[in-house]
């Protein structure tokens, strides 16, 4: 059973994408979550269909859309507040301590994050390195484990399958819910995954890839 759940993504809506079905488990646990989001995503190319956000007020749209999210799922919300698209800039080891603290004070023995070389956006591998980098530096008497979502299409190719397969199934609506309030960003997607009823290969392969939920257990070596 875990005791705290920390999730630790970059942006809004990578929690609801890439977590909120496990998420919604836990929650059902009566286990905390708290996500730790790292920027606002205000580098976002997308402003909503139709369109309703601009370059100089994404920003709100997105963070108020985070926090609707959390409150569907039932979470914690922590901000990191680093701008868009910088994180692979940013000094890793400043980052990394920023997010001990929070390992500190919130105290979870579980972590889930991007696995960092195998995450796609910069962002995500610069935020999954510097977790990696926190939990480094842990006593190893701490219990501390970590999930590892990859993304990148031969991820499996070169690190096997996963170890964390969950069916998200039953949390399905939650899910959905929770990607449906990030209108700035989901609204395109939303539209192909409601009308999951016509034969499209392209939106059952979507369906498939949302409905299952995958991570890889990362021991850290100290």
């Amino acid at each position: 059973m875990q005791r705290h759940v920390l999730v630790i993504f970059p942006h809004p809506d990578d929690e609801s994408f890439g977590a909120s079905g496990t998420i919604a488990q836990f929650r059902e646990q009566g286990v905390p979550v708290t996500y730790l989001c790292g920027t606002l995503g205000e580098m976002g190319r997308n402003m909503g269909n139709p369109i309703f956000a601009n370059r100089e007020n994404l920003y709100t749209f997105r963070k108020q859309e985070l926090f609707e999210a959390a409150k569907k799922l039932d979470i914690q919300v922590e901000m990191l507040g680093y701008r868009d698209k910088t994180l692979e800039f940013e000094p890793q080891k400043e980052v990394s301590e920023r997010i001990r603290s929070y390992i500190d004070t919130l105290k979870p023995n579980l972590i889930i994050t991007h696995y960092p070389g195998y995450a796609v956006h910069p962002d995500h591998n610069a935020l999954g390195a510097a977790v990696m980098e926190a939990v480094r530096t842990m006593d190893s008497n701490e219990q501390l484990e970590v999930w590892a979502h990859a993304i990148s299409n031969q991820h499996e190719d070169e690190l096997g399958p996963p170890d964390v397969v969950h069916d998200v199934t039953p949390y399905w609506e939650q899910k959905l819910n929770a990607i449906e309030t990030h209108l700035s960003q989901a609204s395109g997607m939303m539209s192909l995954l409601k009308d999951s009823q016509k034969d499209d290969t392209q939106t059952s392969e979507q369906l498939e890839r949302l409905r299952t939920e995958r991570y890889y257990r990362l021991s850290i070596k100290k």
